[in-house]
């Protein structure tokens, strides 16, 4: 399998894909972006296309306004 190189994601230190932490140059990056997940910095912008998933938000945000109205 050809070794990936790329740059870690959070401080954009080249890495490669036999690093331990790969793609992260570290744990400490690692974590630095599993935060920024946490915090809400990063957002999926995507529109959602699965129809399954799209009809489970229409049933939720249905059930939400019915809860609301009988308050």
């Amino acid at each position: 399998m050809p070794n990936t190189v790329l740059r870690c994601p959070t401080c954009k230190t080249i890495v490669t894909s036999t690093d331990a932490d790969f793609p992260f140059c570290s744990d400490r990056c690692r974590r630095i972006d599993l935060g920024k997940w946490a915090s809400g910095d990063y957002k999926i912008s995507a529109p959602i296309n699965d129809p399954d998933v799209l009809e489970d938000l229409l049933r939720e945000q249905s059930r939400r306004n019915r809860d609301e109205d009988n308050g």
